[in-house]
């Protein structure tokens, strides 16, 4: 304590112990102590009395589309970074596709990380790809740092990154096993989406039954199987059919290496609500009905879905179009999926320390960051979000930092407001002002 550069005070601090009182030191970006609240604040040490916000561990998003470079008028690492900051994400992992050129050589790669390095104002990562042309650059691109790969089963919806057959899912899977990488998988199937329902216009039924459950739940059993056979690391991307989970569930019991994620608009937004012609909610797998959100919920709560995460997926406005068919399929929400997503957890009686395990702790734990995110305890990261839980805030597009503020929040009053957000031991926003970028950009063995 006698090192400390910052002490930060609070009524309420959440660590892997429980929430409390406590006085958080930091020294050289790094969190020293965790130590009684009325602690004597050393001569040289600057004290940040938070009263009663919150202090969280900065939350950890796993999958984010910054489309940067080559897509920048989506959104990039400038804009996307500080909307993160604002909603209390201190580091983000960046999707290898929709950027120009994708992340799927070690020179794209690098490519990339020249873009971000001096844009970022939250730590950056990045997943490689996975595509059927491409075995050879995977594990260049896994010696490269990249935390793992991306695949989809099913058409992406930009083809310079195509998808994988059941025989190339084989064959990359086998060799992103051979150096124990993980696979992540955009698990849809072709065969049951090309012969659902395909009638386009704006209503939202008609693109419902065009993404069935067991387009879902059959691409998942495959991608199983697959990883039974190899003893491989899998991951399913953005969860949505509840109908899989009994699927996972005896997958792990039979000692699968499968891990699931879910996201903040399939936990806080329902089918029956989309108003036709919306296509600000459209998302791929879709937004499904209440009593899969009641169930997508239960297995949070029971582990069977490890973790939340946003797929922020945003695009210019003229791609949000009326028609569900032909409009984007993304839903932008970094800046508020801690509030959407505290919001319903609180309702279904849910604590902050839930949406930390879902949103910072294991996020940080699968891409193999929990060493230095994703909690409040010596040793770890200076970065904090302070959180205002019983405040409320009215969603206004024109108030986010999104490049394209197309929001299927707005008009939504949120609980959980943002106060600050920390980056090893400095405040990067708070109350809207935010400093110079000072993100780093992070490698799976930083």
């Amino acid at each position: 304590m006698s090192d400390a550069q910052l002490v930060l005070r609070s009524t309420r601090v959440i660590t892997p112990e429980g929430t409390r009182a406590a006085s958080v030191a930091v020294a050289d970006g790094k969190i020293t102590a965790v130590l009684p609240y009325d602690v004597e604040v050393p001569s040289g040490a600057r004290l940040e009395d938070l009263g009663d916000d919150v202090l969280l561990p900065g939350l950890v998003d796993t999958h984010v589309h910054v489309n940067d470079p080559g897509r920048t008028e989506w959104e990039g690492f400038w804009t996307a970074t500080r909307a993160a900051a604002a909603g209390g994400i201190t580091t983000l992992v960046d999707m290898p596709l929709n950027s120009l050129p994708p992340t799927t050589t070690v020179e794209h790669l690098r490519t990339k990380q020249d873009v971000a390095a001096d844009k970022a104002h939250i730590d950056v990562g990045f997943w490689g790809g996975a595509l059927p042309d491409n075995v050879k650059d995977l594990r260049p691109l896994h010696e490269a740092g990249v935390f793992g790969f991306k695949a989809f089963l099913s058409p992406s919806g930009v083809d310079e990154f195509p998808h994988l057959t059941q025989d190339q899912l084989a064959q990359s899977l086998a060799e992103i096993a051979s150096f124990d990488g993980l696979l992540i998988v955009h698990a849809e199937d072709p065969h049951h989406l090309d012969a659902a329902p395909q009638q386009g216009g704006p209503k939202y039924a008609d693109f419902l039954a065009s993404r069935p459950r067991d387009a879902e739940d059959t691409a998942i059993a495959q991608l199983i199987a697959q990883a039974r056979r190899l003893h491989a690391r899998v991951h399913v991307l953005h969860l949505s059919s509840s109908d899989a989970l009994p699927l996972i569930a005896e997958a792990r019991r039979e000692g699968v290496r499968i891990t699931v994620e879910t996201c903040p608009h399939y936990l806080t937004l329902t089918a029956e609500e989309v108003p036709d012609g919306a296509s600000e909610f459209k998302c791929c797998p879709p937004i499904r009905e209440s009593a899969n959100q009641d169930l997508l919920w239960q297995a949070l709560a029971d582990g069977t879905i490890d973790c939340v995460v946003t797929d922020h997926s945003p695009s210019t406005a003229d791609l949000k179009t009326d028609d569900f068919a032909t409009a984007w399929g993304g839903i932008s929400g970094l800046q508020l999926s801690l509030a959407a997503v505290w919001t319903e957890a609180r309702k279904r009686g849910h604590g902050l320390e839930d949406v930390v395990r879902w949103m910072s702790a294991r996020t940080a734990e699968l891409v193999g960051l929990d060493n230095r995110k994703g909690a409040i305890e010596a040793g770890r990261d200076a970065d904090f979000a302070v959180l205002a839980p019983d405040e409320t805030f009215t969603v206004d597009p024109a108030a986010l930092q999104h490049r394209n503020r197309v929001t299927a929040y707005a008009g939504r009053t949120l609980y959980g407001v943002v106060k600050s957000t920390w980056l090893r031991g400095e405040r990067i926003v708070a109350d809207g002002e935010f400093t110079e970028p000072k993100g780093r950009l992070l490698t799976r063995d930083h």
